[in-house]
C-alpha cells in the first residue's frame, strides 16, 4: 500500500528575528474551535489525509486483527463486568453505582435508608441510546441536597463542550432547559432552587460563574463572578460544613479565592487573598474554623486556620516539611485525615483535632502502594471511613475502618475474574542519578519469570508536566504486557509532584529539559542494570507525555525499539505562539510565553519535537489522536507524522491513527477504552515480535 503523503505548502514563519520552515502549517484552520463542534467544517483535503493514514494503519496492522480481538477479550476478562460500588449514605438515601456485563456505562442507584426498594436514577447506556450518538462523555452527575433532582452534563463530540441537564428524579422529566457550552461541573444550592455553573468563552475557557434558577429560562441566569484574565479559569464548590460557597480562579501556578454564605439571597463573592504570582491556596470551612492549604512561605505547602476570614489572622495548623508534599484535609467530627507524599510514595496521616496527636495509617507490608480514603456517609459524626489501597501487583482492597479502635473489615476487593496471583509479580523501587545528580525514582513491575539479563523488552512510561504525579497503582490491563515478559516501568521524572513542588519547578519553563534528561537517564540506567538493552525499550506517553516522547526520540532514538504517543503535544512551539487556543495562555507558567519572551522562544524552539525532527533513523512509532480534541489539536500529531515521513531514513513503522468521533480521552465507554488499549498493546507486541 502506498505510504500517505501530506502535501507540502511552503511557508516561512518568523518570531524574534528567527525564521523557520513549516511546510505543513496549512492544515491548521483558523476556525478550529468550530471544527471541534462540527467536523463537517474540516478542510476536505485534511480529512482525506487523515482517512488515508487510518487506512494505512489498518493495512500495516492487519496481521494483528485476530490478536487485537484476543487482547480485547483478555483485558475485558480481567474486569468484573457485573459490579457495584460501596454505598454512600446521604440524608435519606443510600447511593451507589453499578456496571453490567452488557453495558458500557455506569448505572446510578439509590434506596431509602432502612428500606429495600431500589431506584435506578441514571443509566448511561439508555441515555446514549436515547440520544443516538456515537460519542458519549459524562462530565458531572450530581443529586441535589434534598434528593429531588439529578443534574448531569454531557459531551457528545469529545470536544468538552458540556450541556447541563436537570431532571426531576420522581417524574424523570427535565425541569429546566438545556444549558449549553459549559465546563460540565454542577453545584446545587442547599434549597434545591438553583444550580451554579461555569460558562465557556469563545476560546473554550471557563471564566464566568452563573446562578440558574430551576424552571426559569437561561436568559435570566445571573452572572455571579467573572474572571478578567484570559489565563485564569474558574470553578465553584461548597465547603465541608455546607456553610459557604468558594469560587476558585487559577492557572497552573497561581490561585485566588472568593466566598459567599450559602443563604445569601443575592450572592456577593468576597475576596480572601489577592493573587500573588506563584502562590497557590485553597480555603475550606469546618467546625467554625477556616482552613487554608497554601504554598506561601512553604514550598511544599502548609495548612493554616483562622476563625475569621476578614481579619487575615492565620495560625499554623500543619507546618511545612522539606520535600514532603502536604495534601488537603478530610474532616470528620472527631478526626482529620490528610495525605503526605515524598519520593513518589504517599501515606495517610490521622489527626485527633482535640489532642493534636497524629499517626500514620498503615495499610500493608508492601512498600510501594497507593492509599486512599473516602467517607461512608454524609453525617460526619462517625468513626468509620472507607480505606483503600492498591499496588502495582495487588488489586484494590477497600476496608471499613474504625479510626478509634483501628479495627478494619475487608468490604470490597477488586476481582480479576480470569485469575490473578500477586506472588507471580515483583515490584521494585530504584533511583538513578540524572544529568545533574538529582535522584529520579523508578517503579518497576515485572513477572517473576521474566529474565533480567538484558534480553527483555521494557515499556518505559513517563509524563512529567503540570505537577501531575504518576501513582504506582494497580492496572489489570498492563498484565497483558507483563505476562508476555515486557517489564513495565514508570519513571517519576521532574515536572510532576512526586518529590514536592521543587520537583515540579525543576521540570518546567526554562528547566523543561530536565524532564527529558531524567527520562533518558532512567532508560540508560535500566540498560546498565540489565533490565533491558539498548534498542529494546518501548517509550510510552500521552498528551504532555507525548511531548516527552517526541523530545527523547529526537534526542536518543537508538535507545528505543518503539514509541507510542497518545494525543501528543508535539507541535508545542506553534501552539505556544497562538494565544487564541484554549489552553495556551493558561500555560505560560508551565512552558513559557514564546511570543513575548525571546528567551522562552529560543528554549522551546530548541526542544519542540516538530521543530527538531532530523534526517536519521527513528524507531517504530505509533501516534494516536482524536479529531475533536480541544487540548491537543489533531493537527499537531498530523503535522508531526507528515514531517517524520519526510525526514526519517529507516524502514520502521510510522503509523498515525485518528479517532474521527472522539476527544482528548479517546473513545467513550468501557469497550471503546479497551479497544484502544488492545490496539496500543498489539503494536507493542508486534514490534517486540511476541505475537
Amino acid at each position: 500500500m502506498k505510504i500517505p503523503q501530506l502535501q507540502k505548502k511552503p511557508e516561512v514563519k518568523s518570531c524574534h528575528d528567527i525564521s523557520w520552515e513549516d511546510n505543513y502549517s496549512w492544515i491548521h484552520q483558523k476556525n478550529i474551535l468550530e471544527v471541534l463542534k462540527d467536523s463537517s467544517k474540516l478542510i476536505p483535503e485534511v480529512r482525506k489525509y487523515l482517512e488515508e493514514e487510518n487506512q494505512y494503519f489498518e493495512y500495516q496492522m492487519k496481521d494483528t486483527k485476530n490478536f487485537q480481538k484476543q487482547l480485547f477479550n483478555e483485558i475485558k476478562g480481567r474486569i468484573k463486568l457485573d459490579d457495584e460500588s460501596l454505598p454512600f449514605k446521604d440524608k435519606n438515601y443510600e447511593y451507589w453505582t453499578k456496571t453490567t456485563e452488557k453495558g458500557n456505562y455506569s448505572i446510578k442507584l439509590r434506596k431509602k435508608i432502612n428500606t429495600d426498594i431500589i431506584e435506578e436514577i441514571w443509566n448511561g447506556d439508555k441515555e446514549k441510546e436515547k440520544l443516538n450518538t456515537e460519542y458519549f462523555g459524562l462530565g458531572d452527575l450530581e443529586v441535589s441536597f434534598n434528593d429531588k433532582y439529578l443534574g448531569y452534563s454531557l459531551d457528545l463530540k469529545g470536544s468538552e463542550y458540556y450541556t447541563i441537564y436537570i431532571r426531576n428524579i420522581e417524574t424523570n422529566k427535565l425541569v429546566t432547559e438545556e444549558i449549553k457550552e459549559t465546563s460540565g461541573s454542577i453545584t446545587f444550592s442547599l434549597d434545591d432552587k438553583y444550580i451554579f455553573y461555569s460558562k465557556l468563552d469563545e476560546n473554550h475557557r471557563p471564566r464566568k460563574i452563573y446562578r440558574h434558577k430551576l424552571g426559569r429560562p437561561t436568559s435570566e441566569d445571573e452572572l455571579i463572578f467573572e474572571e478578567k484574565s484570559e489565563a485564569f479559569t474558574v470553578g465553584i464548590g461548597i465547603s465541608s460544613d455546607e456553610k459557604y460557597y468558594f469560587i476558585t480562579t487559577s492557572d497552573h501556578n497561581t490561585s485566588e479565592q472568593y466566598y459567599f454564605a450559602v443563604d445569601e439571597e443575592k450572592p456577593t463573592p468576597k475576596l480572601i487573598h489577592k493573587r500573588e504570582r506563584g502562590i497557590i491556596y485553597s480555603v475550606n470551612s469546618w467546625d467554625n474554623l477556616f482552613y487554608k492549604h497554601t504554598n506561601k512561605d512553604a514550598e511544599d505547602f502548609k495548612i493554616e486556620r483562622t476563625t475569621n476570614l476578614s481579619n487575615g489572622d492565620w495560625d499554623i495548623f500543619i507546618p511545612a516539611k522539606d520535600e514532603v508534599l502536604i495534601g488537603g484535609l478530610v474532616f470528620l467530627k472527631n478526626w482529620i485525615i490528610r495525605s503526605e507524599t515524598s519520593n513518589a510514595l504517599s501515606k495517610l496521616i490521622l489527626r485527633n483535632p482535640k489532642t493534636g496527636d497524629e499517626k500514620e495509617i498503615i495499610f500493608s507490608d508492601e512498600k510501594v502502594i497507593v492509599p486512599g480514603v473516602s467517607l461512608i456517609q454524609k453525617d460526619k459524626n462517625t468513626d468509620y471511613v472507607y480505606l483503600s489501597y492498591s499496588s502495582p501487583k495487588t488489586p484494590g482492597k477497600t476496608f471499613l475502618y474504625n479510626l478509634k479502635t483501628e479495627e478494619r473489615k475487608l468490604v470490597k476487593e477488586q476481582e480479576i475474574p480470569s485469575g490473578h496471583n500477586s506472588d507471580d509479580y515483583i515490584v521494585e523501587r530504584l533511583e538513578c542519578a540524572s544529568h545533574d545528580g538529582r535522584l529520579v525514582p523508578i517503579t518497576i513491575t515485572r513477572h517473576k519469570k521474566t529474565p533480567t539479563d538484558g534480553s527483555a523488552n521494557l515499556l518505559l512510561y513517563g509524563y512529567g508536566s503540570y505537577g501531575s504525579s504518576m501513582s504506582p497503582n494497580f492496572s489489570s490491563t498492563r498484565l497483558s504486557l507483563i505476562d508476555r515478559d515486557i517489564i513495565w516501568v514508570t519513571a517519576h521524572i521532574r515536572g510532576g509532584l512526586e518529590k514536592g513542588m521543587k520537583w515540579w519547578k525543576e521540570g518546567k519553563l526554562l528547566n523543561k529539559k530536565n524532564t527529558f534528561e531524567d527520562y533518558i537517564a532512567v532508560a540508560k540506567h535500566l540498560v546498565e542494570k540489565k533490565y533491558t538493552s539498548k534498542g529494546k525499550i518501548i517509550g510510552m506517553g500521552g498528551s504532555a507525555g507525548g511531548l516527552l516522547m517526541g523530545a527523547v526520540v529526537n534526542q536518543n532514538p537508538e535507545l528505543f525499539k518503539g514509541i507510542v504517543m497518545a494525543v501528543p503535544f508535539v507541535d508545542s512551539l506553534t501552539t505556544n505562539l497562538d494565544h487564541s487556543l484554549p489552553l495556551t495562555v493558561g500555560e505560560f507558567d508551565e512552558f513559557g510565553n514564546a511570543k513575548e519572551n525571546k528567551e522562552h522562544f529560543e528554549y522551546i524552539y530548541s526542544y519542540a519535537p516538530y521543530n527538531n525532527i532530523k534526517k536519521m533513523d527513528y524507531p517504530n512509532i505509533l501516534i494516536t489522536t482524536s479529531l475533536s480534541d480541544n487540548r491537543v489539536l489533531f493537527d499537531e500529531p498530523a503535522k508531526f507524522t507528515a514531517k517524520l515521513r519526510e525526514y526519517k531514513t529507516d524502514n520502521n513503522l510510522l503509523l498515525l491513527k485518528t479517532e474521527m468521533n472522539a476527544g482528548h480521552g479517546g473513545k467513550s465507554g468501557r469497550d471503546g477504552a479497551i479497544e484502544e488499549i488492545a490496539i496500543d498493546y498489539s503494536f507493542i507486541l508486534k514490534i517486540a515480535e511476541k505475537i
